[in-house]
């Protein structure tokens, strides 16, 4: 089971200490909101690349900034609760910038794990990962699964 750090000081101490054991870390972000098969496959899959699964998701207030949708369906606290739930992943956090350039620079992971949705070459914190010696792996299954469907297949029941 998972566990919600909040303070990136504290995240970066936990880095510090599995690194001395020799452990791989790898880093996931998303918002996460409405939790589906697409979402467990890529958290699988980044998993499956090192040791040490740590996963950033987005507050209510970056969800909406980001303009997919204008409020978020599941509150934060709730997204981190589900995420900790879930076996492979080891340490959720929040944050609330537009992307995670500032939590990659802090927490420098082996790896950036990021969705089908994106290539090597696309992912938009790839300097800032390979300018600390890190690398990008791009994991999960086809992007054919995402809550901006879902959300349109429950508004269409009612047809």
């Amino acid at each position: 089971m998972g566990k919600y750090i909040k303070d990136i000081e504290s995240l970066k101490k936990i880095i510090e200490k599995e690194r001395g054991k020799g452990k791989k870390i790898v880093f996931g972000n998303g918002c996460f909101d409405i939790l589906h098969v697409g979402h467990i496959r890529y958290l699988k899959g980044a998993k499956a690349l090192g040791d040490i699964l740590i996963v950033a998701i987005n507050d209510d207030e970056s969800v909406a900034r980001l303009g997919k949708r204008k409020k978020v369906i599941t509150p934060a606290q709730e997204r981190v609760e589900i995420l900790t739930a879930i076996d492979c992943v080891d340490y959720v956090t929040t944050f609330s910038e537009e992307t995670v350039e500032e939590l990659l620079k802090e927490l420098k992971p082996d790896i950036h794990a990021k969705g089908t949705d994106y290539t090597e070459d696309t992912v938009p914190e790839r300097d800032i990962v390979l300018s600390y010696g890190g690398r990008i792996a791009i994991v999960g299954d086809p992007k054919n699964h995402s809550t901006s469907e879902i959300i349109k297949a429950i508004k269409n029941l009612g047809d």
